[in-house]
């Protein structure tokens, strides 16, 4: 009488594999909950004596949800300026000086109308005359987007001639946002229909003045 085989144990289904512990997927709705609260907690008491805890509340989440997101009270505030601001921006080529300067004029009203410019940035350049280290992160948010699109617009004015060399990209970035910032954030006045073009041509003659 033959035995009969005995059948081989199937091999166990590989278990699930879970997601290393730190690893969840930060949900969307509670990072803009977060980000809304910022704003009101901003309006309501300014940079100095926000807190984390306040900002949790304002949320509806614990303190942990936040801290998984930002380290600080200044990294979140520094995240919602960054958010708006003109980084990673193309610079425009319109193949003139002032046709690039009017639409980096067209970008900056538009940005300068944000809540982020009218209420939280003049706070923070408030607490950055006491505090270097938010003076520091705050240039570095602010500017470096900025510096580097009118690098890139000073660079294409000099390479067709419209533009000595050595035109200092500062310079012409501080004439095209010192009027913008003055007239949106601190007067909060309107912008006349033809504003924006009488600045850009006014912003070209300035900066070709030295011109040979």
């Amino acid at each position: 009488m033959t035995s009969e085989p005995v059948p081989t144990p199937a091999a166990p289904a590989p278990a699930a594999r879970r997601a290393p512990a730190g690893a969840a997927v930060l949900r969307e709705d509670v990072t803009e909950a977060i980000r809304a609260a910022v704003f009101e907690e901003l309006a309501a008491v300014g940079f100095s004596k926000m807190s984390i805890e306040a900002i949790a509340r304002r949320a509806g989440v614990g303190k942990t949800a936040v801290y998984r997101r930002w380290r600080s009270k200044l990294h979140l505030v520094l995240d919602l300026v960054s958010a708006f601001a003109v980084q990673g921006l193309p610079a425009p080529d319109t193949g003139s000086l002032r046709g690039d300067v009017r639409a980096l004029l067209e970008v900056l009203t538009h940005l300068l109308r944000h809540p982020v410019a009218s209420q939280v940035i003049p706070d923070l350049l408030v607490e950055s005359a006491r505090n270097p280290e938010i003076a520091e992160a705050v240039r570095g948010v602010l500017l470096q987007g900025q510096e580097g699109i009118a690098g890139d617009i000073v660079k294409a004015a000099v390479a067709r001639g419209e533009l000595p060399p050595g035109t200092h990209p500062e310079r012409a970035l501080d004439l095209v946002i010192g009027p913008l910032y003055w007239r949106l954030v601190v007067v909060r006045g309107d912008l006349p229909a033809d504003y924006l073009d009488e600045l850009a041509g006014a912003v070209a003659a300035g900066l070709g003045a030295g011109r040979g």
